[in-house]
């Protein structure tokens, strides 16, 4: 059945073209079917370009005795992450089927967890020794190619004890005097990673360096494995999906949208915008406070939306900015107070920029038609007064929470727009029957 609840149709035989193009629209069911159709040797191209999610689906749903071939198809990083996507009794079974050599390894991988480092690594990797020669070095490089090493971008040179001792790159090894030695023409400035290192933090190092591998080793400097570029890019996108959600104001999704069941997308939905509606009933206190002022001086109501709506779009301005900031690694805990400083600036000129408008807008219409009465000049004051502490506010508090849940080592992103608006909603008001009171008393207060 497709996901619409109608029957595909689907030919004898298939393309692996066609098979991709049609991939996202079939349902699980369909998705088997259309697998098998595929001539094998493209259907193993194939398998192996999916997502481990999709590997993992579909192993799921093959028949037990064709399970063993294709999950000894995968190398043993990609073999953890369809593991992983697994329910326990699946993941055991799946884990049994590999091959003595491979199983040890994904048990090392599924030992570290999935957004760190080690959970990325592929322990397969080509090395040479420092006292070969060049050409042994390439015949060595010949022999593990054959074997078992997917990933050939550099050359490793290891010592006895298999400490990183520096890199060759391929050009750099088929380029040089085939009587010259590993160690005369490796590199010794390494860029490398922990196993316990965060994929975001790995993501970063691998955008400042521009580079298509970066080792992993452990605290003695023993070489355990390396994270190839591909890797990271799905981790980049992950990540970013992530904190897009987030910032949208809901729990990030664990899968495509898609394929998220309606109760699960309606629970990830429902509780941020349960906690949000509980947030804005806090407006609603506020403007009963202020409801004297309100009925002496309707007028003040026409502006509410303008006031709160300003300072909320600021303050998510500010908050989007940051974090985004202290994603790429342009921003750090202990850059607070320059943020907070230039924030500080920026909601100044900004809410200055806004107030001009409003008291323009008001003394302009004012004049075609006094619907503000004889103080409209006052109540001019005030919204440009409001809308620069509002905006002020907006753009502080914007800035200053990604910082506070950094530091409290949960997740800026939480940190999202429509939460900021809230909070912001809620102190406009204050702020602005504040200005009104003071600029107001004695004319309509």
């Amino acid at each position: 059945m497709s996901p619409s609840g109608a029957t595909t149709e689907l030919p004898d035989r298939l393309t692996v073209d066609e098979l991709r193009d049609t991939w996202s629209l079939l349902s699980p069911e369909d998705r088997l079917l259309a697998f098998k159709m595929v001539p094998y040797e493209d259907a193993e191209e194939f398998f192996l370009s999916l997502s481990a999610r999709d590997q993992a689906n579909l192993l799921e749903a093959l028949p037990p005795t064709e399970r063993r071939g294709w999950v000894r198809l995968l190398p043993p990083d990609d073999a953890a992450d369809a593991v992983q996507e697994t329910g326990p009794d699946l993941r055991e079974e799946l884990v049994h089927l590999l091959d003595d050599a491979t199983r040890k390894e994904v048990v090392a991988l599924l030992a570290y967890k999935e957004d760190q480092a080690g959970g990325l690594m592929d322990p397969r990797f080509a090395r040479v020794r420092p006292d070969m020669s060049v050409d042994e070095g390439i015949g060595y490089l010949r022999k593990q190619a054959r074997e078992y090493v997917g990933t050939l971008r550099y050359l490793y040179v290891l010592d006895d004890h298999q400490h990183l001792l520096g890199v060759v790159t391929l050009r750099g090894l088929f380029s040089s005097p085939p009587e010259k030695r590993v160690q005369d023409i490796m590199r010794t400035d390494v860029v490398t990673a922990t196993a316990d290192m965060d994929q975001e933090a790995l993501s970063r190092l691998f955008a400042q360096h521009s580079l298509n591998a970066i080792p992993i080793v452990d605290g003695e400097g023993r070489m355990q494995g390396i994270v190839t570029v591909d890797d990271i890019v799905d981790v980049v996108q992950e990540e970013a999906t992530e904190d897009i959600q987030k910032l949208g104001g809901m729990e990030a999704l664990d899968a495509p949208y898609m394929q998220v069941g309606f109760l699960s997308m309606v629970r990830k939905r429902g509780s941020w915008l349960s906690a949000l509606f509980l947030g804005e009933m806090l407006t609603a206190t506020a403007m009963g406070y202020f409801q004297d002022e309100i009925a002496r001086a309707v007028v003040l109501a026409l502006f509410v939306p303008l006031i709160i709506s300003s300072g909320g779009n600021s303050g998510s301005q500010a908050t989007t900015l940051v974090i985004r900031a202290m994603a790429l690694g342009e921003v750090t805990l202990r850059d607070w107070f320059r943020v907070i400083r230039r924030e500080l600036m920026a909601g100044l000129a900004l809410g200055t920029l806004l107030g001009t408008i409003g008291f323009l807008r008001i003394e302009i219409w004012q004049a075609f038609s006094p619907i503000y009465g004889p103080h409209a000049i006052l109540i001019a004051w005030t919204v440009f007064v409001s809308l620069i502490g509002v905006v002020t506010f907006g753009t502080l508090a914007g800035s200053l929470l990604p910082f506070v849940l950094r530091r409290l080592r949960l997740d800026p992103a939480s940190a999202s727009a429509p939460f900021v608006a809230t909070l912001v909603d809620v102190t406009g008001l204050v702020i602005y029957f504040t200005v009104a009171s003071m600029v107001l008393r004695g004319r309509l207060l």
